[in-house]
């Protein structure tokens, strides 16, 4: 039978996974989609992510794409695989792949947003949700240290040690942080990121923001290229994927926020 290549926008809230990869012992966001899509297919389904997540990170739209025999409207995919799925995972729409799409190669940008609830009490609702700094942060010079990262650079400094990329340049389009009252926004956007190159710069965010470092912080470590001097690496909690951007001929819908990629952005990749 022929095969057909659907593709899926799907949120979660990570903080009861292990994270997106399959572990055998431990919960993780694609055993559970593949478990349930498998019952609406009535085969077993493999599914491929736009980004994998580690332990404790949301998404506000993950896109996956699965390939199928089973014949289903678009309809019965989404409530069906929705009636499978345990309430911290839901899939928010279904279409079917345009030519050779790959939700993680055909994928020419990624958008994160990290969310610090700072205020001198912890929040008793969002205590998975935020990451929480007591210390007054400023915003601004958060901003300003942060604008050093845009543009293509080696980002060894803010890679994971255990990092297995191949190589530590990534092509950084954007980063804006800003408040909301209590909590303090990191939007980040780049054509690609490293094994926990967001959390690692907000971690260098906060320490700027709190005022332990200089604004120009973030240069000197572009400059030197070592992790090690890169500072502590946030918590998990306040981090989310929040959209992937691809080509227009794929017909997925971009989110609001790539308005702001440069125009020749997808040169970097």
């Amino acid at each position: 039978m022929n095969k057909i290549r659907l593709v899926l926008g799907i949120e979660y809230d990570g903080s009861h996974f292990s994270g997106w990869q399959w572990q055998t012992r431990h919960r993780n966001v694609q055993q559970v989609l593949e478990q349930a899509l498998s019952k609406v297919a009535n085969h077993p389904v493999t599914v491929q992510c736009a980004g994998r997540t580690d332990a404790g990170v949301h998404a506000l739209e993950q896109v996956v794409h699965f390939d199928v025999t089973a014949k289903r409207d678009l309809h019965a995919w989404m409530c069906g695989g929705n009636s499978n799925l345990p309430d911290d995972v839901r899939i928010t729409w279904v279409k079917e792949a345009i030519d050779d799409f790959h939700a993680r190669y055909s994928a020419i940008a990624r958008f994160y947003r990290y969310i610090i609830l700072n205020r001198p009490i912890k929040s008793a609702l969002l205590r998975n949700q935020v990451t929480w700094c007591h210390t007054h942060l400023n915003e601004l010079t958060m901003h300003q240290a942060a604008q050093y990262l845009i543009g293509k650079h080696d980002f060894s400094s803010f890679r994971a040690q255990g990092c297995q990329s191949k190589s530590p340049c990534r092509a950084m389009y954007f980063i804006d942080v800003y408040r909301q009252e209590d909590k303090v926004i990191i939007d980040i956007s780049a054509n690609a990121f490293l094994h926990h190159m967001v959390r690692n710069i907000a971690g260098v965010l906060i320490d700027i923001g709190s005022g332990k470092q200089t604004v120009e912080w973030t240069k000197e470590l572009l400059e030197i290229k070592n992790r090690k001097l890169g500072g502590l690496t946030a918590p998990p909690d306040g981090l989310y994927l929040g959209a992937v951007f691809y080509p227009e001929h794929y017909g997925i819908t971009k989110h609001k926020i790539f308005n702001k990629l440069p125009v020749n952005a997808q040169r970097y990749t």
